[in-house]
């Protein structure tokens, strides 16, 4: 398995038998091995996970589908306003919280989120990887306390659907504008499953917030793959 993290959320996972993308909407996408199929993922609408240009994929190179969150809605009118074609259109399908989808030499499990749409569990290669998209354990100062206690709740219930599993690549938001209550939804899902390897994203640009998150739980050292910059390739 070889990740490129491009920037913010987005990651290319390559594995021997498929191409996986994640939330791509800002930095360069490397050149992707030829002969096997892209799986393209859109967490959710927001503009820092997903850009409609991610449909010009489906250039006829190879086989391409799209697995979109449920509130990336593909209606007429946003399918002409992306310039989609109905031929592209068809690799398209959203996913709910609890659903999945089966593709070729892939599995696809969905998960609901704290924030809009989903996070994706896929299991490919027999290996499995894990993008939260905004699956989080958000906590803000200020907010409303109810807010913040309905936010654990939710958090901790759909984090539930990992508990025990074996997850060879998760990629979680370690989101630094949060201050220290940023350490602790990665920390729970550490400890929820048996997550063998661990990419931060979310960051904005703060990479230095993986280093005080390990200060604060060293023994989760080892597990941690630290981002530093766009383009940065790991090799597992």
């Amino acid at each position: 398995m070889q990740a490129s993290f491009l920037d913010h959320s987005g990651f290319l996972v390559e594995l021997n038998s498929a191409a996986l993308l994640f939330d791509w909407w800002k930095g360069g996408l490397p050149a992707i091995k030829p002969g096997v199929p892209l799986y393209v993922f859109a967490s959710h609408v927001h503009p820092d996970h997903f850009d409609p240009r991610i449909f010009a994929l489906d250039d006829g190179s190879r086989e391409v589908r799209f697995i979109l969150g449920h509130d990336i809605k593909l209606s007429s009118r946003n399918l002409s306003r992306w310039g989609v074609s109905p031929e592209t259109a068809e690799k398209c399908r959203n996913l709910r919280g609890g659903e999945t989808l089966e593709l070729s030499g892939a599995t696809v499990e969905a998960l609901p989120s704290t924030d809009e749409g989903e996070a994706f569990l896929v299991t490919a290669d027999g290996q499995i990887v894990f993008h939260a998209g905004d699956l989080n354990w958000w906590h803000w100062e200020g907010e409303d306390k109810g807010w913040n206690r309905n936010m654990e709740v939710d958090f901790k219930k759909y984090a539930e659907a990992l508990r025990g599993r074996t997850i060879d690549l998760a990629m979680l938001p370690l989101d630094p504008r949060l201050g220290e209550a940023g350490f602790w939804g990665p920390a729970y899902f550490l400890e929820t499953a048996e997550i063998r390897r661990f990419l931060p994203m979310h960051q904005w640009g703060e990479f230095d917030f993986t280093r005080k998150f390990l200060e604060k739980h060293p023994a989760f050292t080892d597990r941690v793959l630290p981002v530093k910059e766009p383009g940065q390739v790991f090799a597992l």
